[in-house]
């Protein structure tokens, strides 16, 4: 089992699109399993951390090792409250690079209350490292492995989410004194499991983030484990810039207006084109009016561009005096997106306040804010057995397919197909807080 993580896999596939040199990952996992801790080892044996900082460390109060040995938890563990019982509760962002690449870390948490701000870093990133504690997963003397169900909650919001990469960690080897048998039972439960998911990109790696064991050094403690270091292992994941095939897809942020004192009447229209690209003289279709425009102009502070790309801030002026507002997209002609008054949906629910199916929520998808309703959950589903059943609420973490009527047109595309208008947030009207994130599914 310790071959998981081939040769093969670690081979760049060709590739159309330009690779990109910054890697996002997260780490997620059950409470205690090491995710802080791997994190500050990463940045440690990597030569990622000031002075002054593991200072800080070493005289943190509360620190949770023995004698002088550094609390490297306490690099992202950032919150007192954190630091005082010993467990992340917000998401902490940490940047490091190597010679090889830049990196831009997510530490969520691991209690299940705080599964939305697992949700909120998993959300733009590439990777994910599912740290497995080889101290907590049973294993039946029938050959049986349980495998914890934060494990299992996490991977399925990875596959929701469509993290292209999956890695593995079974954490705390030490513990078990770096036993094959026991990391090869744990992967092949987590393999059957990934099974079930639909997860393909997986890499298995056994490592100690508190000893260091295959983190950024080898070390001799696993002589059976023929696999890369996990920093090895980042480095050579594949990760591609934005799409410029896809389909054009820009929401419009804000109508820019001339000062009022100019002759001219310049109207520009300011956003993020979040899929696709541009060019001067494109024809484009606006949504949800379906009126037709022609590109005039494409602005950027630093003057005009001939086209522009996904992932660019511009401003569009258009040959067209039309009614375009905040909340209005302007698209491709020839694959325009779909115009939803109904839509279906995988649901987390992120709130501690159940779904009513009597009240309104508002949707924020792209720019545009409209009030929605669920209308039926149409199934929930069980984290530890993927089955789907009938229900008629939704609690704190449930997952679920569910039909929402929004009393605006969306312009929307499946989640599989544009991420960016694919997605949505539903919003309580009274408290206006973040109730649950939601992906568009057209099947």
């Amino acid at each position: 089992m310790n071959d998981v993580v081939s040769e093969k896999n670690l081979v760049k596939p060709q590739h159309p699109q330009q690779e990109r040199g910054l890697l996002r990952f997260i780490t997620a996992g059950s409470v205690d399993d090491g995710k802080s801790t791997l994190i500050g080892r990463l940045l440690f044996d990597s030569k990622g951390i000031f002075a002054d900082q593991l200072d800080a460390m070493s005289r943190a109060k509360h620190k949770r090792t023995v004698g002088d040995t550094i609390d490297l938890s306490l690099l992202t563990d950032g919150l007192e409250a954190e630091r005082e019982q010993g467990i992340t509760i917000d998401v902490a962002y940490r940047y490091f690079a190597t010679p090889k690449r830049k990196f831009i870390i997510a530490d969520t948490p691991g209690h299940e209350q705080y599964t939305r701000n697992m949700v909120t870093g998993a959300s733009t990133a590439d990777a994910v490292i599912i740290l497995v504690d080889v101290s907590k997963v049973k294993l039946g003397d029938d050959g049986s492995v349980e495998l914890l169900t934060q494990t299992k909650r996490h991977s399925t919001i990875a596959h929701l989410l469509q993290i292209e990469h999956v890695i593995v960690a079974v954490n705390k080897m030490d513990l078990v004194n770096y036993d094959q048998t026991v990391y090869d039972r744990i992967v092949a439960a987590y393999m059957d499991f990934a099974k079930q998911l639909g997860l393909r990109d997986i890499h298995a790696i056994p490592l100690s983030a508190l000893a260091g064991d295959n983190v950024v050094v080898a070390g001799d403690k696993m002589p059976w484990n023929k696999g890369p270091t996990l920093i090895t292992l980042l480095e050579s994941l594949s990760v591609y810039d934005e799409c410029h095939d896809e389909p054009f897809r820009f929401p419009v942020q804000l109508v820019a207006r001339h000062n009022g004192h100019e002759a001219n009447d310049f109207r520009g229209y300011m956003g993020r084109i979040e899929a696709g690209k541009v060019s001067k003289g494109d024809k484009l279709t606006v949504q949800p009016s379906g009126q037709s425009a022609t590109v005039k102009e494409i602005l950027v502070l630093e003057g005009s561009l001939e086209s522009a790309v996904v992932g660019q801030s511009v401003t569009l002026l258009l040959e067209e005096h039309l009614d375009i507002s905040r909340g209005d997209m302007l698209a491709s002609v020839e694959r325009a997106p779909t115009l939803l008054k109904t839509l279906s949906a995988d649901l987390c629910w992120l709130s501690e306040d159940a779904l009513d199916l009597r009240r309104k929520y508002w949707i924020k998808h792209t720019t545009k804010q409209t009030s929605a309703r669920v209308t039926k959950v149409d199934t929930l589903l069980d984290i530890n057995t993927q089955d789907r059943r009938p229900a008629d609420t939704l609690k704190l973490n449930d997952i679920a397919r569910v039909s929402l009527t929004v009393q605006q047109p969306i312009a929307a595309d499946s989640y599989e197909a544009v991420r960016a208008t694919g997605a949505f947030i539903l919003i309580d009207e009274v408290t206006h807080q973040t109730v649950a994130a939601g992906m568009i599914r057209f099947d």
